[in-house]
């Protein structure tokens, strides 16, 4: 199975403090289940990283809802 690259990558805080640089979908989805929130961009984001592991999104799309998430679940870090 192919990662399903993005870029850029969306630098997050994971939960153990330290920076994460994502920039496929498999790491958007494995970041996004250790979030607590769970609020509705978080819905959108996961909803959406299904639809690109079934072909029917670009990554691009994810990435860009990954980070809408990541914003609102307050892990979002800026870019260096």
């Amino acid at each position: 199975m192919s990662l399903l690259w993005f870029s850029p990558n969306v630098p997050v805080r994971t939960s153990v403090g330290q920076c994460y640089n994502c920039n496929n979908v498999q790491g958007a989805i494995t970041e996004l289940l250790k979030w607590s929130k769970r609020g509705p961009k978080w819905q959108i984001a996961a909803d959406l990283c299904i639809d690109a592991l079934d072909h029917k999104v670009r990554p691009e799309i994810v990435r860009d809802a990954f980070r809408e998430a990541a914003e609102e679940e307050g892990v979002l870090l800026p870019k260096l």
